[in-house]
């Protein structure tokens, strides 16, 4: 598997708070969690090879 890259960004507290709930229902960290958000958006966007 390829090695990830940090990544460091501020979010609205009701933004991080809504994320923290959403990851905990979803069973996955927060960190795990961003990634699939990205991801899906990227790849609905054409950035990302789907």
């Amino acid at each position: 598997m390829e090695k990830t890259k940090p990544i460091s960004f501020r979010l609205p507290p009701e933004t991080k708070e809504a994320l923290e709930k959403a990851s905990k229902e979803d069973a996955r960290s927060v960190s795990s969690m961003l990634e699939r958000i990205v991801t899906t958006f990227l790849k609905e966007k054409g950035y990302l090879s789907k």
